[in-house]
């Protein structure tokens, strides 16, 4: 039976939506738990939201005479794009650029140091409210930023980061979790 209060949408929650932690930290294991101090919020994201996509490349497997007897899985992608807009969130530009590549605050002024390096997988959770007030929250054990799209610089539009981050499978082969609870 179709059920219309099922129906929901994701509004980012009010204190941050996306947060990012060193790899290893404990995974939170509901909507609603407190994050640990580790966790630091990255600030805005841009109206778009974030989009998950998950990529499935299967093999068809044919029987003599042409007819496909089976669909084999030889791979599987999840992945996770957002655009952040928080342009001077030093904590932001560290992981766009590498911690070990900006130095300095605000205040004092901030360096950024661009090169090519690879970026390191971490625990990523994303926070949201659904309607009627529920709590979803998805936690990516393993993600790392595989891809940043073109940066524009205009006076018409928030400076943004387009990130990609690829969601790799942690010890027992899931890439991501979803907890989600009434409020």
């Amino acid at each position: 039976m179709a059920t219309a209060t099922n129906v929901s949408v994701g509004k980012p929650k009010v204190a941050g939506a996306i947060y990012v932690a060193p790899a290893g930290t404990a995974l939170p294991t509901d909507a609603s738990t407190n994050l640990a101090e580790t966790f630091v919020s990255l600030g805005y994201i841009s109206d778009a939201g974030v989009v998950n996509s998950e990529n499935s490349e299967t093999t068809s497997i044919k029987a003599w005479g042409g007819d496909t007897v089976l669909s084999a899985l030889t791979g599987r992608e999840d992945t996770w794009k957002m655009t952040f807009i928080e342009a001077l969130n030093l904590d932001l530009l560290k992981e766009i650029y590498g911690s070990e590549n900006v130095t300095g605050t605000l205040t004092t002024g901030i360096k950024v140091s661009a090169k090519a390096q690879e970026r390191t997988a971490k625990v990523w959770v994303i926070e949201m409210i659904l309607t009627d007030g529920a709590l979803k929250r998805v936690v990516l054990p393993s993600g790392k930023i595989t891809e940043i799209a073109d940066v524009t610089y205009t006076d018409a539009d928030a400076i943004g980061y387009e990130v990609t981050i690829l969601a790799q499978p942690d010890g027992t082969g899931v890439t991501h979790y979803e907890h989600i609870k009434k409020a």
